[in-house]
């Protein structure tokens, strides 16, 4: 996994966050998703063939991923209770088979759970009243099993402009074939879209991380966002992100804490003309000492031809070449 993955997840594991990602995807960014609602879970998602037959070795058979950010989350509305797991994917760069990897992941997510009510049902010996095809599946007609949601969260600048479906995967054009042919859509918040109203939805640091990514390679933009922010409070680790992912060379302190992220970009700005300045006095300093070597050494040049001295033992003593040394004695004459 690469650091900008690393900050990413880390960022997004906050429950604040998280939940400000799926209101805004949802809900449109009304705070419904509730933070102390939300609960982490173990990323990997595994399937296990559902074979109760203990001759069988399923163990052959598994099949493993690793999710970035999972959680369970109960949402109250309308005076109701929804259990429902939430997924968030992170994407630095451009994955042109998103589609197919959110599948597997959901997919792996339902045959998880399928699995463990097997095993609730195995452990319990609870078979009876139950037909043979409930207990060849392991899971009974009252079973039921969580909704899985999964959000793709693009941290780049650049337009995402991968697939956002199964069928923009395929080739295929033919209608009727269409209709059975099974899409899976992905949900996509991607920074090159949103607009200022659309940042203005997110109530977390996540609006002023994605709307700075989204004008980091316009200066302009980008200057008149922090501008028009004055003060851009955040915690460190979504300052981390910005650092990293945009390649902006401000510093942030480890561990937890907070940075004015406007004000960290104006020191790095003042630090860089600085700099600048520093360097262009040294590198004036330089010339000015190389040409008045070279002044030098041109002058005893045409001393020592003055005196009879041959082209080529003046050339060895000025340490120039021959050729630049008769270009002075021409010049002189």
């Amino acid at each position: 996994m690469g650091m900008d993955d690393t900050v990413t997840k880390e960022y997004m594991r906050s429950n604040k966050v998280f939940a400000d990602a799926f209101n805004y995807l949802i809900y449109d960014g009304e705070q419904v998703v509730k933070p102390a609602l939300l609960q982490e879970l173990d990323t990997t998602e595994i399937a296990i063939p559902f074979a109760l037959d203990e001759k069988e070795n399923p163990a052959e058979d598994v099949v493993q991923k690793y999710r970035d950010v999972l959680k369970s989350a109960v949402i109250m509305q309308d005076a109701e209770a929804s259990y429902i797991l939430l997924g968030v994917e992170n994407q630095t760069e451009i994955h042109y088979a998103m589609p197919v990897r959110n599948i597997i992941y959901d997919a792996l997510q339902y045959g998880k759970q399928v699995s463990e009510v097997a095993k609730r049902h195995k452990s319990k010996g609870d078979r009876k009243g139950h037909n043979k095809g409930e207990y060849l599946s392991g899971f009974y007609k009252e079973d039921r099993i969580r909704p899985v949601i999964t959000l793709v969260v693009h941290f780049g600048a650049d337009e995402w402009d991968g697939p956002l479906s199964l069928y923009d995967m395929m080739d295929l054009k033919n209608e009727r074939l269409l209709e059975y042919v099974q899409d899976y859509r992905i949900f996509l918040i991607d920074p090159y879209k949103l607009t200022n109203e659309d940042l203005e939805k997110f109530s977390s640091t996540l609006g002023d991380v994605l709307g700075y990514i989204k004008y980091s390679k316009d200066k302009k933009a980008l200057s008149k966002f922090l501008n028009d922010s004055q003060v851009m409070i955040m915690d460190n680790d979504a300052a981390r992100v910005i650092r990293d992912v945009t390649n902006t060379p401000i510093y942030v302190p480890e561990g937890k804490g907070e940075i004015d992220m406007c004000k960290a970009v104006r020191d790095m700005i003042d630090e860089s003309k600085q700099e600048g300045i520093a360097a262009g006095k040294a590198e004036g300093r330089a010339e000015g000492m190389a040409a008045g070597e070279l002044n030098k050494a041109k002058k005893m040049a045409l001393k020592m031809y003055q005196k009879g001295d041959s082209i080529e033992e003046i050339a060895e003593m000025a340490e120039f070449s021959v050729d630049q040394v008769k270009e002075w004695i021409n010049s002189a004459v």
